[in-house]
């Protein structure tokens, strides 16, 4: 696929601050991007330059074929952003909030109409479209907020945390929302979230980490060389099962009767369980997890 957005050794400083070190990538068109990081690691300084909110000391970026800092107007009419924060009128009313928003891009009162109509519609929002935003729920006000940001309609979507906060009900409808997007407009999503399993689901992922890259890949690149896997046992006859495990050199961790074994790859769990066959009362093997993936990129939980 081509690539929409082209990041060039990006550089950005506060005083002495570098937040973000000359780091380098790309996102593909239509793709969902995961971007990654703990507090403080240059996230929000990244996107704020790449919808040209922030300029950066140093680099270049690129979106869809439009260059920063020579051609910002024509990037913020072919993006939309949803920020963590809400950003709509709590006293107007989500539709009056939409004409306002389309106001900023020059339509005419027709094209308005028309965008704010097609909005409404993608998004599912029309039983609460001609209710005030501040009484809405939470979860309501977050799908009104991704309205907003279609009205232009984007090639690329910005989504900064978007379902922190929310039920795990409410988060499910609301992807259900961003997955139709990217299927149907074949949207690019540039992701930054909280939740590992929402990482998971990305196309590829970035981590950043004190400024700089500290990985990239698919989901399931960064946990087989960031995890491991686990493989938990239990015995019929727990001194055999012990003087085997000794007997073949396996280390292994005891929580009351069961024994874990760490497997540098999920297949590594067939000899073990063929040796032990007649001797199991049970066993199971757990897949290393996003979470354990940037644990062990970072050391750091996301949430510090």
């Amino acid at each position: 696929m081509p690539k929409i957005i082209e990041v060039d050794k990006l550089s950005k400083s506060y005083g002495s601050i570098q937040a973000v070190q000359d780091i380098s990538f790309y996102v593909e068109k239509g793709d969902l991007f995961a971007f990654l990081g703990p507090n403080g690691a240059g996230k929000s300084t990244t996107i704020d330059i790449i919808t040209t909110v922030l300029m950066p000391d140093k680099g270049t970026v690129v979106v869809d074929g439009l260059v920063l800092g020579k051609e910002d107007d024509k990037i913020r009419s072919s993006i939309g952003v949803v920020y963590q924060d809400n950003l709509l009128d709590r006293l107007l009313t989500v539709e009056e909030n939409l004409f306002f928003r389309a106001g900023f891009y020059g339509f005419t009162k027709d094209q308005i109409k028309e965008s704010v109509r097609n909005a409404i519609i993608t998004t599912g929002i029309q039983d609460y479209a001609k209710q005030r935003y501040g009484k809405i729920s939470g979860g309501q006000r977050r799908r009104a907020d991704i309205t907003r940001a279609l009205i232009n309609t984007p090639q690329i979507l910005f989504l900064d945390e978007p379902t922190t906060g929310l039920d795990p009900q409410t988060r499910k409808n609301l992807w259900e929302v961003i997955r139709k997007l990217q299927r149907d407009r074949e949207m690019t999503i540039f992701l930054t979230t909280h939740y590992m399993e929402e990482a998971a689901e990305a196309d590829y992922v970035v981590v950043i980490d004190e400024g700089k890259i500290a990985a990239r890949g698919t989901p399931f690149e960064l946990k087989e060389k960031y995890t491991s896997d686990l493989l938990k046992l239990s015995f019929k006859d727990e001194i055999k099962g012990l003087s085997d495990l000794a007997a073949l050199g396996i280390m292994y961790t005891r929580v009351v009767d069961q024994f874990i074994i760490r497997l540098p790859h999920t297949t590594d769990a067939l000899p073990i369980l063929d040796h032990f066959r007649q001797n199991l009362n049970g066993f199971e093997v757990l897949n290393g997890t996003m979470d354990d993936a940037f644990i062990g990129i970072t050391g750091k939980e996301i949430r510090e």
